[in-house]
């Protein structure tokens, strides 16, 4: 078994874990997340922390040969979302806030995303992201605030 895939593994046994049978109703780990070609490299619950490593993928360069900036925020959505499950109880995205430092380009191979919930509120979750490339310098960064729904 890979390192992925023992992720992966990690991640549903911890989603089985949090939510029972009711694990069916949702569709745990999102497509998107197989279809950006995620692959989760560590999930820490006493944290609250997930780190996603997202490859880089030609359809994903905008006309200057960069990642365009959707694609940034979308790898964020996909390390933020499945985290916001393990650590409350179901949840939206209300509000995605992204800083661009650094142009992600092909030669970077992969971007790797960083997710914390840093504060839950009443019915408020407030999370920060940073977007690295594998040595370590930050790209982007993000604040999300998601709202419980039940």
């Amino acid at each position: 078994m890979t390192a992925n895939e023992k992720a992966m593994k990690k991640v549903m046994d911890l989603f089985h874990e949090r939510y029972g049978e009711r694990v069916d109703e949702f569709l745990v780990p999102p497509p998107v997340l197989f279809l950006m070609r995620g692959e989760v490299v560590d999930v820490d619950l006493e944290a609250k922390l997930m780190i996603v490593r997202f490859p880089i993928l030609p359809d994903y360069l905008n006309p200057y040969r960069t990642v365009q900036g959707g694609i940034i925020a979308a790898a964020v959505d996909n390390t933020i979302g499945p985290l916001s499950m393990l650590v409350a109880p179901p949840n939206v995205t209300r509000r995605l806030e992204m800083t661009y430092g650094r142009p992600v380009t092909p030669d970077l191979d992969a971007m790797v995303v960083e997710a914390q919930l840093v504060e839950h509120k009443d019915r408020l979750l407030h999370f920060k992201a940073e977007v690295r490339d594998p040595s370590g310098t930050r790209l982007a960064r993000a604040k999300a605030t998601h709202w419980v729904v039940e």
